[in-house]
C-alpha cells in the first residue's frame, strides 16, 4: 500500500491514530463506508514535479478503488498519490466535524441517558483514542457552543415591573 504523510491539527492525528489504528502510530486506514475514504480518493492528484518529500503528523494507506474516475480511469495510488495543501485543508475538516459530531452524541447520551457528567466522559472519549494535546475543559466548551448555536432558546419578552404612583 502507498501511504502518504498530511499535516492536521495535533488532536485530530490523535484521534485518527486512536480510532482507526489502535492507539498505534500505524499509518492509518480509513474504512471505505466512511465518507473520508472517498473524499481522500476524490482529492487525490498526480504528484507534481517540483513537490517536496512528505511531511506531516498523519500518515494514511491510499485508497485503492476499483471504481473508475469521470474520464473512465481508474485511480492508481503509485501514479495519483498527492494531496495538495487544500486537500489537507478539506480532509482536516471532515475529521474535525467526525471527531466532534462522536462527541456530541456521546455527551449527550451519556448526560441524558445515564446521568454521567460532562468531564466524565470527556475523559473518557480522551483516554479511549488516547488524545494528549488538547484540555478537557476545551472540548466541553466546544460542546456548549455546539449546543447553544444548536438549541437556540426561545427569546422571552421581557417583564416590567408595574410601579403605580400614588396621589
Amino acid at each position: 500500500m502507498i501511504t502518504i504523510k498530511i499535516n492536521i491539527k495535533p488532536h485530530l492525528a490523535e484521534y485518527c491514530y486512536g480510532k482507526f489504528s489502535g492507539c498505534s502510530r500505524a499509518p492509518v486506514r480509513f474504512p471505505h463506508r466512511l465518507e473520508i475514504y472517498h473524499t481522500i480518493w476524490d482529492l487525490m492528484q498526480k504528484r507534481p514535479a517540483n513537490c517536496p518529500v512528505d511531511s506531516g503528523n498523519l500518515e494514511i494507506h491510499l485508497p485503492y478503488s476499483s471504481k473508475k474516475d469521470e474520464n473512465d480511469r481508474r485511480k492508481d495510488p503509485f501514479v495519483y498519490n498527492y494531496l495538495s495543501e487544500r486537500s489537507e485543508r478539506i480532509i482536516e475538516r471532515k475529521i474535525e466535524i467526525s471527531m466532534f459530531a462522536e462527541l456530541h452524541e456521546l455527551l449527550d447520551e451519556n448526560k441524558h441517558g445515564f446521568g454521567i457528567d460532562y468531564k466524565e466522559t470527556v475523559f473518557h472519549f480522551m483516554t479511549k483514542y488516547a488524545i494528549d494535546s488538547i484540555t478537557e475543559d476545551a472540548l466541553i466548551k466546544n460542546f456548549y457552543r455546539w449546543r447553544d448555536t444548536i438549541r437556540k432558546r426561545k427569546i422571552r419578552r421581557k417583564y416590567r415591573k408595574n410601579v403605580r404612583e400614588e396621589v
